[in-house]
Protein backbone atom coordinates (compact mmCIF):
# COMPACT_ATOMS: atom_id res chain seq x y z
CA UNK A 1 0.00 0.00 0.00
CA UNK A 2 1.50 3.05 -1.01
CA UNK A 3 2.14 5.91 2.00
CA UNK A 4 1.08 9.13 -0.05
CA UNK A 5 -1.49 11.22 1.73
CA UNK A 6 -5.08 11.07 0.26
CA UNK A 7 -5.16 14.61 -0.29
CA UNK A 8 -2.16 13.89 -2.68
CA UNK A 9 -4.46 11.24 -4.90
CA UNK A 10 -5.40 12.04 -8.69
CA UNK A 11 -9.28 12.79 -9.13
CA UNK A 12 -11.57 9.58 -10.11
CA UNK A 13 -10.63 8.27 -13.40
CA UNK A 14 -13.39 8.92 -16.42
CA UNK A 15 -15.76 5.98 -16.94
CA UNK A 16 -15.43 3.76 -19.76
CA UNK A 17 -18.24 3.10 -22.23
CA UNK A 18 -18.85 -0.43 -22.00
CA UNK A 19 -17.83 -2.09 -25.27
CA UNK A 20 -20.90 -2.72 -27.70
CA UNK A 21 -21.16 -6.04 -28.33
CA UNK A 22 -20.89 -7.33 -31.98
CA UNK A 23 -24.26 -7.07 -34.38
CA UNK A 24 -24.65 -10.39 -36.11
CA UNK A 25 -25.29 -9.16 -40.13
CA UNK A 26 -28.14 -11.58 -39.74
CA UNK A 27 -30.00 -10.62 -36.68
CA UNK A 28 -32.88 -7.99 -37.49
CA UNK A 29 -32.77 -4.57 -36.80
CA UNK A 30 -35.19 -3.68 -34.06
CA UNK A 31 -36.92 0.12 -34.93
CA UNK A 32 -39.47 -0.10 -31.99
CA UNK A 33 -43.07 0.17 -32.37
CA UNK A 34 -43.28 3.82 -34.22
CA UNK A 35 -40.38 3.36 -36.69
CA UNK A 36 -40.85 6.13 -39.48
CA UNK A 37 -40.91 3.29 -41.90
CA UNK A 38 -43.97 1.57 -40.39
CA UNK A 39 -45.60 4.68 -39.21
CA UNK A 40 -45.29 5.57 -43.38
CA UNK A 41 -46.96 2.37 -44.64
CA UNK A 42 -49.48 2.61 -41.72
CA UNK A 43 -50.62 6.83 -42.44
CA UNK A 44 -53.73 7.50 -42.56
CA UNK A 45 -53.10 9.30 -46.16
CA UNK A 46 -51.61 6.14 -47.36
CA UNK A 47 -54.65 3.89 -46.41
CA UNK A 48 -57.29 6.46 -47.67
CA UNK A 49 -55.56 6.64 -50.81
CA UNK A 50 -56.07 2.98 -51.37
CA UNK A 51 -59.43 2.62 -50.10
CA UNK A 52 -60.34 5.44 -53.21
CA UNK A 53 -58.30 3.23 -55.67
CA UNK A 54 -60.65 0.43 -54.56
CA UNK A 55 -63.73 2.40 -54.00
CA UNK A 56 -64.98 2.98 -57.58
CA UNK A 57 -64.36 -0.52 -58.61
CA UNK A 58 -66.45 -2.33 -55.50
CA UNK A 59 -69.31 0.72 -56.23
CA UNK A 60 -69.35 -0.70 -59.82
CA UNK A 61 -70.16 -3.92 -58.69
CA UNK A 62 -72.39 -3.26 -56.55
CA UNK A 63 -74.55 -1.15 -58.64
CA UNK A 64 -74.16 -4.29 -61.84
CA UNK A 65 -75.72 -6.34 -58.89
CA UNK A 66 -78.57 -3.67 -58.19
CA UNK A 67 -79.37 -2.90 -61.30
CA UNK A 68 -78.53 -6.17 -63.54
CA UNK A 69 -82.32 -6.10 -65.47
CA UNK A 70 -81.31 -2.59 -66.84
CA UNK A 71 -77.78 -4.09 -68.03
CA UNK A 72 -79.13 -7.20 -68.93
CA UNK A 73 -82.35 -5.41 -71.31
CA UNK A 74 -79.59 -2.60 -72.70
CA UNK A 75 -77.51 -5.53 -74.08
CA UNK A 76 -80.01 -7.83 -76.24
CA UNK A 77 -81.54 -4.55 -77.29
CA UNK A 78 -78.26 -2.87 -78.46
CA UNK A 79 -77.13 -6.54 -79.92
CA UNK A 80 -79.83 -6.40 -82.83
CA UNK A 81 -79.47 -2.78 -83.48
CA UNK A 82 -77.11 -1.45 -86.51
CA UNK A 83 -73.28 -1.22 -85.30
CA UNK A 84 -72.55 1.41 -87.53
CA UNK A 85 -75.30 3.60 -85.59
CA UNK A 86 -74.07 2.86 -82.60
CA UNK A 87 -70.46 3.52 -83.13
CA UNK A 88 -71.77 7.23 -83.90
CA UNK A 89 -73.38 7.30 -80.89
CA UNK A 90 -69.67 6.18 -79.02
CA UNK A 91 -68.02 8.91 -80.97
CA UNK A 92 -70.53 11.47 -79.47
CA UNK A 93 -69.95 10.39 -75.99
CA UNK A 94 -66.39 10.82 -76.46
CA UNK A 95 -66.64 14.31 -77.90
CA UNK A 96 -68.88 15.02 -74.59
CA UNK A 97 -65.86 14.31 -72.15
CA UNK A 98 -63.55 16.64 -75.00
CA UNK A 99 -66.11 19.39 -74.38
CA UNK A 100 -66.42 18.88 -70.72
CA UNK A 101 -62.31 19.08 -70.40
CA UNK A 102 -62.86 22.46 -72.88
CA UNK A 103 -65.74 23.99 -70.50
CA UNK A 104 -63.98 23.10 -67.72
CA UNK A 105 -60.78 25.22 -68.73
CA UNK A 106 -63.16 28.30 -69.96
CA UNK A 107 -63.91 28.67 -66.60
CA UNK A 108 -60.38 29.15 -65.17
CA UNK A 109 -57.67 31.36 -65.83
CA UNK A 110 -55.40 29.47 -65.48
CA UNK A 111 -53.80 27.19 -68.24
CA UNK A 112 -54.06 23.74 -67.18
CA UNK A 113 -52.52 20.50 -69.06
CA UNK A 114 -54.45 19.03 -71.99
CA UNK A 115 -53.99 16.08 -71.79
CA UNK A 116 -54.64 15.29 -67.76
CA UNK A 117 -57.49 17.80 -68.01
CA UNK A 118 -59.12 14.92 -70.46
CA UNK A 119 -58.45 11.93 -68.28
CA UNK A 120 -59.81 14.19 -64.73
CA UNK A 121 -62.98 14.74 -66.44
CA UNK A 122 -63.09 11.02 -67.91
CA UNK A 123 -62.34 9.98 -64.16
CA UNK A 124 -65.20 12.62 -63.24
CA UNK A 125 -67.76 10.72 -65.26
CA UNK A 126 -67.29 7.50 -63.50
CA UNK A 127 -67.26 9.53 -60.18
CA UNK A 128 -70.51 11.85 -61.14
CA UNK A 129 -72.91 8.29 -61.62
CA UNK A 130 -71.93 7.40 -58.17
CA UNK A 131 -73.50 10.56 -56.48
CA UNK A 132 -75.81 12.64 -56.93
CA UNK A 133 -75.84 16.51 -58.17
CA UNK A 134 -72.59 15.82 -59.88
CA UNK A 135 -70.70 15.82 -56.52
CA UNK A 136 -68.66 13.47 -57.63
CA UNK A 137 -67.68 15.16 -60.79
CA UNK A 138 -67.16 18.37 -58.66
CA UNK A 139 -65.33 16.83 -56.49
CA UNK A 140 -62.72 14.68 -58.54
CA UNK A 141 -62.37 18.37 -61.07
CA UNK A 142 -61.45 20.52 -57.11
CA UNK A 143 -59.11 17.77 -56.55
CA UNK A 144 -57.28 17.68 -59.49
CA UNK A 145 -57.45 21.85 -59.46
CA UNK A 146 -55.79 21.54 -56.80
CA UNK A 147 -52.82 19.10 -57.89
CA UNK A 148 -52.30 21.86 -60.49
CA UNK A 149 -51.51 24.28 -57.85
CA UNK A 150 -54.69 26.29 -58.29
CA UNK A 151 -56.11 27.60 -54.85
CA UNK A 152 -59.37 26.15 -52.96
CA UNK A 153 -61.07 29.81 -53.39
CA UNK A 154 -60.41 29.86 -57.37
CA UNK A 155 -60.90 26.73 -57.96
CA UNK A 156 -64.70 26.54 -56.14
CA UNK A 157 -65.43 29.92 -57.88
CA UNK A 158 -64.42 27.47 -61.10
CA UNK A 159 -67.03 25.23 -60.28
CA UNK A 160 -69.91 27.40 -58.98
CA UNK A 161 -69.34 29.31 -62.73
CA UNK A 162 -69.46 26.27 -64.57
CA UNK A 163 -72.43 25.24 -62.77
CA UNK A 164 -74.30 28.28 -63.42
CA UNK A 165 -73.24 28.55 -67.25
CA UNK A 166 -74.32 24.92 -68.21
CA UNK A 167 -78.03 25.43 -67.48
CA UNK A 168 -78.34 28.71 -68.81
CA UNK A 169 -76.73 27.69 -71.81
CA UNK A 170 -79.10 24.94 -72.36
CA UNK A 171 -81.91 27.55 -71.59
CA UNK A 172 -80.71 29.58 -74.51
CA UNK A 173 -80.72 26.37 -76.66
CA UNK A 174 -84.24 24.90 -76.12
CA UNK A 175 -85.54 28.52 -76.62
CA UNK A 176 -83.89 28.85 -79.87
CA UNK A 177 -84.81 25.33 -80.92
CA UNK A 178 -88.57 26.85 -79.43
CA UNK A 179 -88.22 29.60 -81.73
CA UNK A 180 -87.09 28.08 -85.09
CA UNK A 181 -89.26 24.89 -84.54
CA UNK A 182 -92.40 26.18 -83.03
CA UNK A 183 -94.83 23.74 -85.08
CA UNK A 184 -93.18 20.61 -83.26
CA UNK A 185 -94.52 21.52 -79.52
CA UNK A 186 -97.41 22.72 -78.27
CA UNK A 187 -96.46 24.52 -75.44
CA UNK A 188 -99.77 24.32 -73.72
CA UNK A 189 -99.98 21.07 -72.91
CA UNK A 190 -96.40 20.87 -71.44
CA UNK A 191 -95.79 23.71 -69.50
CA UNK A 192 -96.32 24.14 -66.09
CA UNK A 193 -99.52 24.94 -64.22
CA UNK A 194 -99.11 28.53 -62.03
CA UNK A 195 -99.07 26.17 -58.54
CA UNK A 196 -95.97 24.78 -59.96
CA UNK A 197 -94.31 27.83 -60.57
CA UNK A 198 -95.23 29.29 -57.47
CA UNK A 199 -93.44 26.25 -55.51
CA UNK A 200 -90.10 26.50 -57.59
CA UNK A 201 -90.20 30.38 -56.95
CA UNK A 202 -90.75 29.80 -52.99
CA UNK A 203 -88.36 27.31 -52.62
CA UNK A 204 -85.37 29.42 -54.78
CA UNK A 205 -86.17 32.41 -52.62
CA UNK A 206 -86.31 30.36 -49.43
CA UNK A 207 -82.59 28.75 -50.32
CA UNK A 208 -81.32 32.29 -51.39
CA UNK A 209 -83.06 33.20 -48.14
CA UNK A 210 -81.58 31.06 -45.83
CA UNK A 211 -78.16 31.11 -47.53
CA UNK A 212 -77.99 35.05 -46.81
CA UNK A 213 -79.39 34.34 -43.14
CA UNK A 214 -76.29 32.06 -42.65
CA UNK A 215 -73.89 33.89 -43.97
CA UNK A 216 -74.92 37.18 -41.99
CA UNK A 217 -75.60 35.82 -38.37
CA UNK A 218 -72.55 32.83 -38.51
CA UNK A 219 -69.56 34.44 -38.84
CA UNK A 220 -67.24 31.41 -39.83
CA UNK A 221 -68.89 31.22 -42.72
CA UNK A 222 -68.95 34.51 -43.23
CA UNK A 223 -64.86 34.97 -44.14
CA UNK A 224 -65.18 32.30 -46.38
CA UNK A 225 -68.25 33.03 -48.25
CA UNK A 226 -66.99 36.58 -48.74
CA UNK A 227 -63.89 35.88 -50.03
CA UNK A 228 -65.67 33.02 -52.27
CA UNK A 229 -67.85 35.68 -53.85
CA UNK A 230 -65.04 38.07 -54.18
CA UNK A 231 -62.64 35.34 -56.29
CA UNK A 232 -65.98 34.36 -58.13
CA UNK A 233 -66.41 37.88 -59.25
CA UNK A 234 -62.88 38.64 -60.10
CA UNK A 235 -62.59 35.31 -62.26
CA UNK A 236 -65.51 36.44 -63.98
CA UNK A 237 -65.06 39.52 -64.77
CA UNK A 238 -61.24 38.23 -65.89
CA UNK A 239 -62.46 35.38 -68.22
CA UNK A 240 -65.06 37.44 -69.89
CA UNK A 241 -62.51 40.08 -71.23
CA UNK A 242 -60.53 36.77 -73.28
CA UNK A 243 -62.46 35.54 -75.87
CA UNK A 244 -61.06 32.36 -76.42
CA UNK A 245 -61.91 31.76 -72.64
CA UNK A 246 -65.55 33.08 -73.20
CA UNK A 247 -65.78 30.60 -76.36
CA UNK A 248 -64.18 28.10 -74.33
CA UNK A 249 -67.24 28.57 -71.71
CA UNK A 250 -70.36 29.70 -73.49
CA UNK A 251 -69.72 27.56 -76.48
CA UNK A 252 -69.05 24.43 -74.74
CA UNK A 253 -71.44 24.52 -72.32
CA UNK A 254 -74.26 25.46 -75.38
CA UNK A 255 -73.04 22.04 -77.38
CA UNK A 256 -73.05 19.79 -74.20
CA UNK A 257 -76.77 19.32 -74.87
CA UNK A 258 -76.63 18.68 -77.98
CA UNK A 259 -74.21 15.71 -78.26
CA UNK A 260 -75.86 14.26 -75.71
CA UNK A 261 -79.22 14.77 -78.38
CA UNK A 262 -76.91 13.14 -81.08
CA UNK A 263 -76.09 10.28 -78.47
CA UNK A 264 -79.36 9.50 -77.94
CA UNK A 265 -80.43 9.95 -81.83
CA UNK A 266 -77.72 7.69 -82.75
CA UNK A 267 -79.24 4.95 -80.29
CA UNK A 268 -82.25 6.03 -82.22
CA UNK A 269 -81.93 5.14 -85.27
CA UNK A 270 -80.05 1.90 -84.92
CA UNK A 271 -82.63 1.07 -83.11
CA UNK A 272 -85.61 2.54 -85.95
CA UNK A 273 -86.72 5.36 -84.08
CA UNK A 274 -89.00 7.17 -86.28
CA UNK A 275 -88.24 10.57 -84.85
CA UNK A 276 -85.32 13.04 -86.01
CA UNK A 277 -82.57 14.57 -84.69
CA UNK A 278 -84.58 18.00 -84.32
CA UNK A 279 -87.53 16.33 -82.13
CA UNK A 280 -85.11 13.58 -80.02
CA UNK A 281 -83.14 17.08 -79.10
CA UNK A 282 -85.73 19.29 -77.72
CA UNK A 283 -87.27 16.07 -76.46
CA UNK A 284 -83.78 15.89 -74.18
CA UNK A 285 -83.81 19.97 -73.85
CA UNK A 286 -87.48 19.52 -72.05
CA UNK A 287 -86.86 16.47 -70.29
CA UNK A 288 -83.79 17.99 -68.27
CA UNK A 289 -85.24 21.52 -67.68
CA UNK A 290 -87.84 19.65 -66.25
CA UNK A 291 -86.25 17.36 -63.91
CA UNK A 292 -82.62 17.54 -63.99
CA UNK A 293 -82.61 20.10 -60.84
CA UNK A 294 -83.59 16.48 -59.05
CA UNK A 295 -80.77 14.61 -56.91
CA UNK A 296 -79.89 11.40 -59.07
CA UNK A 297 -76.82 9.72 -59.75
CA UNK A 298 -75.87 11.44 -63.04
CA UNK A 299 -79.69 12.49 -63.71
CA UNK A 300 -80.39 8.57 -63.98
CA UNK A 301 -83.98 7.84 -63.35
CA UNK A 302 -85.96 11.26 -63.97
CA UNK A 303 -84.64 12.65 -66.71
CA UNK A 304 -84.69 9.07 -67.97
CA UNK A 305 -88.74 8.86 -67.35
CA UNK A 306 -89.17 12.34 -68.46
CA UNK A 307 -86.83 11.84 -71.48
CA UNK A 308 -89.52 8.57 -72.79
CA UNK A 309 -92.57 10.61 -71.78
CA UNK A 310 -91.06 13.44 -74.30
CA UNK A 311 -90.46 10.62 -76.91
CA UNK A 312 -93.77 9.47 -76.36
CA UNK A 313 -95.58 13.04 -76.91
CA UNK A 314 -93.82 13.16 -80.23
CA UNK A 315 -95.07 10.30 -81.78
CA UNK A 316 -92.51 7.23 -80.64
CA UNK A 317 -93.45 3.86 -79.42
CA UNK A 318 -93.26 3.37 -75.46
CA UNK A 319 -91.61 0.45 -75.84
CA UNK A 320 -89.06 1.58 -78.48
CA UNK A 321 -88.76 5.03 -76.72
CA UNK A 322 -87.60 2.80 -73.54
CA UNK A 323 -85.30 0.97 -75.38
CA UNK A 324 -83.55 3.67 -76.56
CA UNK A 325 -83.03 5.53 -73.18
CA UNK A 326 -81.79 2.25 -72.09
CA UNK A 327 -79.30 2.05 -74.69
CA UNK A 328 -78.21 5.65 -74.61
CA UNK A 329 -77.60 4.54 -70.70
CA UNK A 330 -75.32 1.58 -71.78
CA UNK A 331 -73.40 4.03 -73.84
CA UNK A 332 -73.07 6.55 -71.89
CA UNK A 333 -72.78 5.20 -68.12
CA UNK A 334 -71.76 1.16 -68.69
CA UNK A 335 -69.59 1.12 -70.66
CA UNK A 336 -67.34 4.06 -70.42
CA UNK A 337 -67.77 2.95 -66.19
CA UNK A 338 -65.42 0.61 -66.08
CA UNK A 339 -62.51 2.18 -67.80
CA UNK A 340 -63.32 5.57 -66.03
CA UNK A 341 -63.06 4.22 -62.59
CA UNK A 342 -59.55 2.40 -63.43
CA UNK A 343 -58.22 5.84 -64.52
CA UNK A 344 -59.91 7.50 -61.20
CA UNK A 345 -57.89 4.93 -59.50
CA UNK A 346 -54.59 5.59 -61.56
CA UNK A 347 -54.99 9.27 -61.45
CA UNK A 348 -55.22 8.53 -56.90
CA UNK A 349 -52.68 6.67 -56.84
CA UNK A 350 -50.37 8.81 -58.96
CA UNK A 351 -51.42 11.63 -56.50
CA UNK A 352 -53.01 13.92 -59.71
CA UNK A 353 -56.29 13.78 -57.43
Amino acid sequence: MSSLPLSDLPGPLPATAAPTPARSPLSPVHRGPLSPTRRTRLSPARLTRHALTLLPLLLIGAWAAADWRTVRDGAARLASADPWWLLCGLFFTCMGWVVAAVVRQGAIPERLPPGRLLASQFAAGAANQVLPASIGAHAVTLRFLQSQGIPLARGTASLALYSLVKPIAKTAVLLGFLVAFPELLHLGELLPDRRTLLLVALGVTATLATAGILAATVRPLRRPLVCFVRTALTDARILHTRPSRVLALWGGAAATPLLQASVIASVGFALGLPLSWTQVTLALLLASTAVGAVPAPGGIGPVDAALVFMMVTFGAPMGLAAATVIGYRVLTVWVPLLPGALVLSIMVQRKLL
